[in-house]
């Protein structure tokens, strides 16, 4: 999952960023309001953690512009322990859920997966796709009643491809949801993780799209 933090407190962001990253998400960091929303006009997120007391523009702001332009990208706020009116003003203008600081990593965690499983319009907490299913909480994948050994970016990209089931999904997003901006990428990284795959859970799983990406089939197709 691609996660845009945006949060001013160097110890908080820096904790949030590594607990996140540790849980297998792909995590970029801005720390004032202004450039959230410059890039938030540009780029795709699977989900944003916006804290509401930021330098420049404030989270509210940027918040009311990412629903103006027609972006509905889930957002988790970040708010103070006595600011109920902020709470208050940041659901209203379209947030999808707030925690008080201070906050238990695991409690970020479980709404994130909660809010994200709702985008997709999932409602069961794990992804069944014929023998194999995967447990988000649990990083835990099964197949043919097996437990598989995934490593973090392939639990990532496992789980992109069957939440899109049917989708094809380009390489630049998969790049994007199993990597932050300052990490570097081998140019052959994605096909390997893709490799890696297809030698655990068998070759028709995921299709190569010449030219566009990578697909998982529904079922019934």
């Amino acid at each position: 999952m691609r996660i845009l933090l945006v949060e001013d407190d160097l110890l908080l962001g820096d904790g949030l960023q590594i607990g996140l990253i540790q849980d297998g998400n792909a995590v970029d960091w801005l720390k004032d309001g202004e450039t959230a929303n410059s890039i938030l006009q540009t780029e795709r997120f699977d989900a944003v953690i916006l804290d509401i007391g930021l330098p420049g523009l404030s989270g509210l702001e940027v918040l009311r512009a990412l629903r103006r332009s027609g972006n509905s990208t889930p957002v988790l706020i970040l708010t103070a322990k006595d600011s109920v009116e902020d709470r208050v003003k940041g659901l209203d203008l379209g947030a999808d859920d707030y925690l008080t600081k201070p906050f238990d990593l695991e409690e970020v965690l479980a709404r994130l997966r909660a809010l994200t499983r709702r985008a997709v319009g999932r409602s069961n907490p794990t992804i069944q796709h014929g023998d194999l299913e995967i447990d988000p909480a649990g990083h835990t994948v099964k197949f043919l009643n097996e437990e598989v050994k995934l490593s973090r970016r392939e639990f990532a990209l496992l789980q992109t491809l069957l939440e899109n089931r049917g989708k094809v999904i380009s390489r630049t997003k998969m790049i994007e949801s199993l990597y932050s901006w300052d990490e570097e990428i081998d140019s052959n990284a994605l096909e390997v993780h893709i490799h890696h795959l297809r030698k655990k859970f068998g070759n028709d799983l995921i299709r190569t799209v010449r030219g566009v990406g990578y697909l998982v089939k529904k079922l019934d197709e």
